[in-house]
């Protein structure tokens, strides 16, 4: 057996992991029929899923040429990590604007060349849609600035 695209195997072999997983810690619950569904019904159909996708993209590793495993960089994962944190502790003290807002400005400095101004443009476009969508449209019971 040759791989011939290890990040495709890789990812193959994540795929499998995560669905096998999330089928053992599913396992406990009532999965039950199509007509009478039990709350295990859709995450084992799901995961059963993920494990599918996980064999075929493993299958297409060993036919198909790829790139190999690249190494891991750290300042995407803490960036983004830094950036869903801040977003997590300030929403219910500044707000979804702010805090959306500075999500985006946080997020993008995952990359090393960072255009501040397209940045902005996309965060306060980021934080209209956040706002339209969740607070009006879905009626989220999240402040929309600072102490509202």
């Amino acid at each position: 057996m040759v791989i011939k695209s290890p990040q495709d195997f890789g990812a193959g072999v994540l795929f499998i992991l995560f669905g096998a997983i999330g089928l053992w810690v599913g396992s406990d619950l009532n999965f039950g029929s199509a007509r009478n569904m039990g709350p295990g019904y859709f995450p084992m159909i799901i995961c059963g899923l993920i494990v599918l996708i996980g064999l075929i993209v493993m299958a297409k590793s060993l036919a198909l040429e790829g790139p190999p495993i690249e190494r891991i960089q750290f300042r995407p994962i803490a960036f983004i990590l830094l950036a869903i944190a801040a977003f997590g502790l300030l929403i219910a003290e500044v707000g979804a604007v702010i805090s959306s807002i500075l999500l985006i400005m946080f997020a993008a400095y995952a990359r090393r060349q960072v255009n501040l101004v397209e940045t902005l443009v996309f965060a306060v476009c980021t934080a209209a849609f956040v706002v339209i969508i969740f607070v009006y449209a879905l009626g989220q019971p999240m402040p929309v600035w600072w102490g509202r």
